[in-house]
């Protein structure tokens, strides 16, 4: 990666002649960047055929490298400025008739690839979506214009009655119009219309149209907006006031689960459209967005959505209405933070805590911090909501960077449901192997049969998560990770998790060749089986990843859950959180404990999220609920403080530990990962490097600490050895600025790969 963003030219002659270089000096030039790991802006030069087509925000292809391979480019600023004594390579084709991006966007990604480290071009290609590019789901058509001086000959021509009518509709129209459209109009032919072609009196034009369907769902009913309790309404007053007064502010919405943080988002987003400007909402889990998007355009005329469960047409569709101004809310997962609205006026992130708001591949972007970004830069507030906020956004809300507004209780003055700590060390269910223990059991039992609802969360997939030797005690290893294979019992297959790799259930050990395999652990899979048999008369349904494969599954079970065809839903993390149910009475967590050891310095913060999140499915309705809590940990404060429903307590006990190890949100941090198929390179490279870094920082005086390099907490993966160092700091510009000095110099062997991520979340 080159370290700073400059500009380099491609030589193809380099002592150009002083009349070549004279004749040029009046050529158009094009700045543009490359999908590849380079903060560097290549200067091409424009050919007078396309000078009138290409377009800041437009891609092109053009030579790029000593080879002349074309590649497809995003230009990114246009001038008539040349270097001095180089000649440029010139752009062969224009891609786009108009710019994918606006400037403002472009700003944006700019500042992405500068926070984040890594390539504008890389940046420009995430951010437009690949069914945009390829401008799925539309195709040209031909239409028709008026010539220029049509109007005229329409008095002094002789015109049939068929051809007058459809110039004057021609001479009418702002716009080109197809051709059935006309013929409809004069009520004929083609023939009319290929008369008047041929009098030149109207001109044949090539428009590109959408062939995707209308979106009918977004006809709902409207429904007025619901009465304020008096903590809804000064949150949604301090909103409005920032709205009025057009002003840039971050805003932390910290309710509890259920204290109606969405009817808030709801009316601040009304004053929004009610100025004929447009809302963002964000969501982090696909199963939540069905709901969401319900709520919305029960409020809303014009809902737009955007998320990875769309074609590339449907994708492109909404895109195109949303650049049009023709919504009035975008509702969408992480990426829809780039929705190209012309009028925006609010940002809203919701269950802003989530970790599925990090971007795991390149760029490695925090919608949160992208939001914030963006937020600012166009002068909107942005609202970012959560019963357990992430420590970053609770540190800038109380040290006063941020609005912090409170909505500290349910709606109706419901109570929060007691939460009960079950120890499962010696309950006799658990000691045989069962994950339903013998408290849970009986819960479970009693509000079944008082007709409520139940919810079981397990943050383990497949059937068996250990497969283990009796002979030799190994277990049964993905060839590509240091991880366990998973046994799913459907597909009577072992998985992994980390790299999907999945072969046949092994008959025996693959190390020592015993016949007998134990199988330990539980996964929802299992789970389902053991519900299923110990409540056979009442309807099951599961939701992990694996259950919900199928296009629409997630609003299929949510909605048979909602109206009382399933007694009893279990799954992963994607139940946990932003569901609704007001007949759910009971919510049993079966292993509070599977996150909690994980080695990563956000263990605890995860843990208290999930069960707080969770416990927050029941107690909606008038039958109130309770929460049962399995553990082998009964003691540890993260659990108990979770059970007291006492996130400041948590957060303070946490804050302590983590200023007093130097890590976020006190001091910012950066992981540097080497990874390839030859261990003993990998682990050359990382010290090497981590080596340059380290003199780097200390020859400029950088107030960066460098920590490891070390293997990996999961050495391998995915095929490939991982070694890591991490960069500290206490402002993120001071390890931009020293990684910028370095990076020129961080050239990895052959054969390894360099990653760097910014703001880390996950530390495997």
């Amino acid at each position: 990666m080159n370290g700073s963003r400059q500009q380099q030219l491609f030589e193809v002659d380099p002592e150009p002649t002083p009349w070549e270089q004279a004749a040029e000096s009046d050529r158009l030039v094009a700045d543009i960047v490359f999908d590849r790991p380079l903060q560097t802006v290549f200067q091409y030069l424009v050919p007078d055929g396309l000078a009138d087509l290409i377009s800041v925000g437009a891609r092109i292809r053009a030579p790029f490298g000593r080879g002349n391979q074309t590649e497809t480019g995003f230009c990114v600023g246009l001038g008539h400025h040349l270097p001095p004594g180089r000649r440029l390579k010139e752009i062969d084709l224009v891609l786009d008739d108009a710019p994918l991006l606006t400037a403002d966007m472009l700003e944006l990604t700019r500042w992405m690839a500068e926070r984040y480290l890594c390539g504008w071009g890389q940046v420009l290609t995430a951010v437009v979506p690949a069914g945009v590019r390829k401008r799925a789901g539309t195709r040209e058509i031909t239409c028709y214009r008026a010539a220029d001086g049509a109007s005229s000959a329409l008095e002094k021509k002789r015109l049939s009655t068929k051809q007058r009518v459809i110039l004057e509709t021609l001479c009418q129209s702002s716009a080109p119009l197809p051709v059935d459209e006309l013929s409809k109009a004069a009520g004929c032919g083609v023939s009319p219309i290929r008369t008047l072609r041929d009098k030149g009196l109207i001109v044949p034009v090539r428009v590109r149209t959408s062939a995707v369907e209308q979106d009918t769902t977004a006809l709902a009913e409207q429904q007025p907006d619901l009465t304020l309790n008096p903590d809804q309404l000064r949150a949604v007053e301090q909103i409005q006031g920032l709205l009025r007064a057009s002003k840039h502010a971050c805003v932390l919405l910290h309710g509890v689960t259920g204290s109606g943080k969405t009817e808030v988002y709801i009316q601040a987003i009304r004053e929004v459209v009610s100025y004929g400007r447009q809302a963002i909402v964000l969501v982090p889990e696909i199963s939540l967005t069905p709901q969401t998007i319900r709520r919305f355009r029960r409020r809303f005329p014009s809902v737009a959505v955007l998320h990875s469960h769309l074609s590339d047409a449907e994708r492109h569709a909404q895109w195109e209405r949303i650049a049009k101004g023709k919504v009035d809310v975008v509702v969408g997962a992480r990426s829809a933070v780039f929705a190209p609205t012309p009028h925006l006026g609010l940002i809203v992130i919701d269950e802003e805590h989530e970790t599925s708001f990090k971007q795991n591949s390149t760029p490695r972007y925090h919608t949160r911090e992208v939001a914030r970004e963006r937020a600012r830069r166009e002068g909107v507030p942005l609202i970012l909501g959560s019963a357990t906020p992430t420590l970053e956004s609770l540190v800038r809300a109380t040290r006063g960077g941020d609005l912090l507004l409170s909505l500290p209780e349910r709606v109706e003055r419901r109570p929060m449901p007691p939460v009960v700590i079950v120890d499962t060390r010696n309950d006799p269910y658990i000691t045989k192997g069962q994950s339903i223990g013998r408290a849970l059991q009986a819960a479970m039992k009693r509000a079944l049969d008082d007709g409520g609802q139940v919810i079981l969360f397990l943050n383990l997939r497949g059937y068996s998560t250990v497969l283990w030797c009796y002979s030799c005690g190994a277990g049964v290893m993905c060839p590509e990770c240091d991880v366990t294979l998973t046994w799913h019992r459907d597909r009577n297959r072992v998985v992994c998790h980390s790299c999907d790799f999945t072969a046949p259930r092994p008959s025996g050990c693959l190390h020592c060749g015993a016949p007998a395999l134990k199988y330990l652990g539980a996964g929802t899979q299992r789970l389902e089986q053991e519900v299923q048999a110990k409540f056979p008369e009442h309807r099951i349904a599961r939701m992990d990843s694996d259950a919900m494969r199928k296009r629409g599954s997630h609003d299929t079970v949510l909605n048979a859950f909602r109206n009382g065809a399933i007694d009893i839903l279990l799954g992963t993390q994607m139940i946990a959180k932003g569901l609704d149910f007001p007949n759910v009475t009971l919510v049993g967590v079966v292993d509070a404990d599977t996150v909690l050891h994980q080695p990563d310095l956000r263990a605890a913060e995860r843990t208290f999220q999930l069960i707080a999140q969770v416990a927050g499915r029941t107690g909606r309705g008038p039958k109130g609920g309770r929460v049962l809590v399995q553990t082998m940990c009964p003691d540890e404060p993260v659990i108990r403080s979770a059970a007291k429903h006492d996130y400041l307590g948590f957060a303070q006990r946490e804050l302590d530990q983590r200023r007093e190890l130097l890590l976020p949100p006190f001091w910012s941090l950066a992981r540097v990962i080497l990874r390839g198929r030859a261990e003993d390179v990998v682990q050359a490279d990382a010290r090497r490097l981590a080596g340059l870094v380290r003199d780097a920082a200390e020859s400029s005086g950088a107030s960066v600490r460098i920590a490891g390099p070390a293997p990996a907490p999961l050495l391998k993966l995915k095929g490939l050895y991982r070694h890591h160092f991490r960069l500290q700091a206490e402002q993120p510009e001071e390890i931009q600025e020293l990684w910028r000095r370095v990076s020129d110099q961080m050239r990895p062997s052959q054969g390894v790969e360099l990653v760097i991520d910014v703001d880390p979340l996950d530390l495997r």
